[in-house]
């Protein structure tokens, strides 16, 4: 796609968004659904570029995949025990989440597998997960000091053996692909978190007939004879990409927004509590379940916003939100600080940087620190319309373009990392300013 332009909006936006289907739990719907033995219904998954990746990967070790539409598909695995050996190298496109919970997942079995990714995936460091699996007894070498790809998993000589490990930062990923890997791993394995992450990997195990237990933050597993799988798996829309609708709504004067069927995990809702403790305007309604995760339709509406401080306790539940939300400081009142975010400088590009750079274009009024950000929010006289790169990533692209509607407007530049994560969001930003 070429350079994307976004025109300020000069009304409020208004109207009903579904939000597309949880990348998280699509991701995860469709590795469990591969290790049991009957057959799973998976609706509302994300057909996205990175959920599309753990598709191939898990079709390359031995599962059927049957896609029946964009957002509906049936996974039949071989069985807790009945992963094949890859053909070949199994490919985790721009998914840290595919590579470091299949790493897991691979750990334990008795064949050797590859992986690659893209540029941005090869950058990535892997260590905080190769360092507890070894651990637990795995063999896996990659390059630069066994951190980066391309890995290899190779059979490791003896059962892994369950670990007690001490995560030093909470990550979801992480302690997802401890657990998978304690799925085969002899005697328990526990994961201590210093603050609790998004459990998606818990509630899906749990729907998959796994006991965990719990005890403060520390979640254990034992291994598995086998997965009861249930006939049906409905994804919940992804609050991750809710968020730049919540950021929309409560920013742009007049607007007045309904997001429906959004996932609301209390792992997940940081993005919620930062904004209504900033002065927004949001209401839950038609709370319920959509299998093990609770759903609700949000509503937004404009209010005037004023700043905020977070920092590391609250981090595991928003660390994906960080760049959207400071579009959302960006147009408050007063100084937000933003502290103990040191993981957004390893994600898809480092997005304490990214966003100094590229935001500060629209509007100088950020500053980068280590680990967090300063945003000098509200003056509404330094908006300016800029040429800003996304570094292709999906989460700076539609940050900017919710800066780009409610500032002067911005022209994006590698506009179609979209998706990654939310392939429709030009489509329904541009049905929303009509």
């Amino acid at each position: 796609m070429a350079n994307k332009t976004i025109e300020h909006v000069e009304k409020g936006l208004r109207g009903t968004l579904v939000i597309p289907g949880d990348k998280s739990v699509s991701h995860r719907s469709v590795m469990l659904s591969a290790l049991g033995d009957t057959p799973v219904h998976i609706t509302n998954f994300l057909p996205s570029a990175d959920c599309l990746s753990t598709v191939g990967v898990m079709q390359a070790l031995g599962a059927k995949v049957d896609i029946h539409s964009e957002t509906e598909l049936t996974v039949q695995g071989n069985g807790l025990h009945g992963l094949q050996e890859p053909e070949t190298i199994l490919d985790a496109g721009n998914s840290g989440t595919t590579l470091r919970l299949m790493m897991g997942m691979l750990a334990p079995q008795k064949f050797v597998s590859t992986f690659t990714g893209d540029s941005s995936l090869h950058k990535r460091p892997m260590g905080r997960v190769i360092k507890p699996l070894t651990a637990m007894g795995a063999k896996l070498a990659g390059r630069a000091g066994n951190t980066k790809l391309p890995i290899t998993v190779i059979p490791a000589d003896k059962p892994l053996q369950g670990i007690t490990y001490e995560m030093p930062v909470a990550s979801a990923q992480v302690k997802s692909a401890i657990l998978l890997a304690g799925l085969f791993a002899q005697g328990t394995t526990t994961v201590v978190e210093p603050y609790k992450s998004r459990n998606h990997t818990e509630l899906m195990l749990e729907s998959f007939g796994v006991k965990l237990d719990y005890k403060d933050n520390a979640i254990s597993i034992q291994a598995q004879d086998k997965l009861t799988a249930p006939e049906e798996l409905i994804v919940p829309g992804d609050i991750s990409s809710a968020a730049f609708w919540l950021v929309a709504g409560s920013i742009i004067p007049g607007s007045d927004l309904l997001l429906q069927n959004v996932g609301i995990n209390e792992t997940r809702t940081g993005i919620i509590d930062v904004l209504l403790t900033m002065g927004a305007d949001i209401t839950m309604e038609n709370q319920r379940n959509s299998g093990s995760e609770p759903v609700a339709d949000i509503r937004v509406r404009y209010a005037k916003l004023h700043s905020t401080s977070f920092g590391a306790d609250i981090m595991p539940r928003l660390i994906d939100e960080i760049p959207v939300i400071t579009v959302a400081a960006m147009f408050a009142e007063g100084d937000t600080v933003i502290t103990g975010a040191g993981e957004l400088r390893v994600k898809e590009t480092d997005r304490i940087q990214a966003i100094s750079d590229q935001f500060n274009k629209l509007c100088p009024c950020i500053e980068a620190q280590p680990e967090g950000l300063v945003i000098h929010g509200s003056d509404s006289n330094k908006w300016q319309q800029a040429k800003c790169f996304s570094y292709d990533d999906h989460r700076i692209a539609m940050s900017l373009a919710i800066a780009g509607i409610a500032g002067a407007g911005v022209e994006i530049e590698e506009p179609d990392c979209v998706r990654i994560s939310y392939p429709d969001f030009y489509q329904q930003l541009e049905a929303l300013c009509k």
